[in-house]
């Protein structure tokens, strides 16, 4: 036996209806219960039909008469659209007219009025002069070359102090931050060394072949290896490992309002978060220099057995060539370079400002500000070493 049952749904009319009058005159006539029910897809069939409606003829002299007389219940979902209306009615100049609002919905729509409030209009930005960018240019340079100097002489004083109160130092931030730019950094520093010296080798070797002059390649390369280009390579490494993340450690500890509580608190940040750090630099920087002159010499050794140059007569021409003075000069160089590093890692990490952006653009910062400082005291020290002979 099979009952069937037939049913019939009565379909609701929607809560609002577009209805032109004629070519300047529309209405929106509303009823029942307006809420974000019942508006779901009414809302977009309004906006499409008004949109069509304001895109013939002249939309200035249209006029939009929204009835709300019928309306049972009216939310906030309602009263967004009856805004939206408005908004799309008078950005072109045209006449928007509301009638037959319930008094109880009064108060609701005057906290939006006037609607201009909710919908301004995008301030375009004026267009700086040469003359106003450079002098903003040149204020932010002067800016930050006297927080610089100003930071420079504050580590300074509490380098000092750690010196005279050695017991005072924080020691465990001392050994991470060793271990972090130190012992972690060894990959990565011996890699780009042996590519180095490879290189170096190999390229010097090709031009020197065409004059007979191969056997002078490997205490050349040894030499510049030793004095320039392990200090320099190890450095920027570094600036890019070690400054990178001392500036986005510091800088979190900023954003967290961390370093504001070590001053409320009567301490230092720079004795409590930058002398351990820094004084890391200036313990792992000759060291990894070191490592990275060894591994460069060897893999100049290799490149150099390749075109028939045995490893004594390498190693002969390489201590008649590289004097402990060059070694010196190099490692020396590796400390200033280890203190630049840390240095500004720290300075940048404690200028962060505040958003979510803040310490990205910090660690941005410290490695450009670190590779800059290098270069610029790589090229001081180049002008005292020609001038010393040392």
């Amino acid at each position: 036996m099979v009952i069937s049952k037939s049913t019939s749904i009565a379909k609701t009319p929607p809560v609002a209806v577009w209805s032109p009058i004629d070519a300047t005159n529309a209405k929106i006539l509303l009823n029942g219960k307006v809420d974000v029910y019942t508006l779901g897809g009414v809302w977009t069939e309004i906006q499409e039909a008004q949109n069509a409606w304001l895109a013939q003829g002249n939309a200035s002299s249209k006029t939009l008469t929204f009835d709300a007389s019928q309306v049972s219940s009216l939310d906030g979902a309602g009263m967004a659209f009856l805004i939206d209306i408005q908004e799309s009615q008078q950005k072109v100049g045209g006449t928007f007219t509301l009638v037959g609002l319930d008094a109880r919905y009064q108060p609701l729509l005057k906290e939006f009025d006037p609607i201009t409030n909710l919908f301004p209009t995008p301030a375009v930005k004026p267009k700086r002069s040469f003359i106003v960018s450079t002098g903003m240019a040149t204020q932010n340079l002067l800016d930050d070359t006297k927080g610089l100097i100003s930071f420079a002489g504050h580590l300074s004083a509490d380098l000092v102090w750690s010196l005279l109160h050695p017991r005072q130092v924080r020691w465990g931030d001392f050994v991470n931050a060793a271990v972090q730019a130190g012992i972690a950094a060894l990959p990565i520093v011996g890699l780009v060394s042996f590519l180095i010296g490879v290189i170096l080798s190999f390229q010097a070797a090709i031009g020197m072949q065409q004059f007979g002059a191969t056997s002078f390649v490997g205490p050349i390369a040894a030499l510049g290896i030793v004095r320039e280009m392990g200090p320099l390579i190890t450095a920027i490494l570094l600036a890019g490992r070690s400054s990178a993340a001392f500036a986005a450690e510091i800088g979190t500890m900023t954003v967290n309002s961390e370093v504001d509580a070590l001053v409320t608190g009567g301490l230092s940040p720079i004795r409590f978060l930058v002398v351990p750090r820094v004084l890391a630099g200036i313990l792992v920087m000759p060291i990894l220099t070191l490592y990275a002159d060894i591994v460069s010499i060897l893999a100049s050794m290799l490149t150099m057995l390749a075109y028939g140059i045995p490893f004594i007569n390498f190693y002969n021409g390489m201590i008649a060539a590289v004097g402990i003075e060059d070694i010196a000069s190099g490692l020396i160089k590796a400390t200033l370079f280890g203190v630049v590093v840390s240095a500004v890692g720290c300075l940048r990490g404690m200028q962060t400002g505040t958003g979510a952006a803040a310490v990205g653009i910090s660690a941005t910062n410290a490695v450009v500000s670190s590779i800059v400082m290098i270069v610029l005291v790589d090229g001081i020290f180049a002008v005292i070493s020609y001038r010393t002979g040392f």
